[in-house]
């Protein structure tokens, strides 16, 4: 399967690095920044652009969510939202080869447009929103651990 991890709507420097830094060791490949503004574009994004060549990885930054989905084409969206009434499980991704999923950079979440770009998935057990670095891992170890990644180059 092959994963795009995407973080949307981001502002915040040290959040955009500390996500960089977990799924980059956690050996995900395609790491997407979208909306990307304020000191995040100025000082995250050139850090997370040395990360990312140090470990090989993948990292592209894009105006906007819909701009990912048309490059990609991934074969289903999922957008993580506590507000979600679906829950996310790794039955979801069965049979699936290209799989993007999508997290939210602020505290404000998804607007009404953007959760129409794809399936909105909540984590099972959470009773209320957390910072994307800490969603981004616990989904991504998740899958990880039932041997769904498997970014091969």
């Amino acid at each position: 399967m092959e994963l795009f991890i995407v973080l949307h709507n981001i502002s915040s420097t040290q959040r955009i690095i500390d996500f960089a830094k977990l799924i980059f060791n956690l050996n995900i490949n395609h790491f997407i920044v979208t909306k990307v503004g304020g000191v995040a574009a100025q000082a995250g994004v050139p850090e997370v652009s040395k990360l990312a060549y140090k470990n090989n990885k993948s990292f592209i930054i894009l105006p906007d969510l819909k701009d990912a989905i048309e490059i990609f084409k991934p074969e289903v969206v999922y957008l993580f939202t506590q507000s979600a009434e679906k829950t996310f499980t790794k039955d979801l991704l069965k049979d699936k080869n290209r799989v993007m999923l999508v997290f939210p950079g602020n505290e404000s979440g998804f607007n009404k447009l953007e959760l129409n770009l794809g399936e909105p998935v909540k984590i099972e057990g959470l009773s209320s929103e957390i910072s994307p670095v800490a969603l981004v891992g616990i989904v991504t170890y998740c899958l990880i651990n039932e041997g769904k990644i498997l970014n091969k180059q």
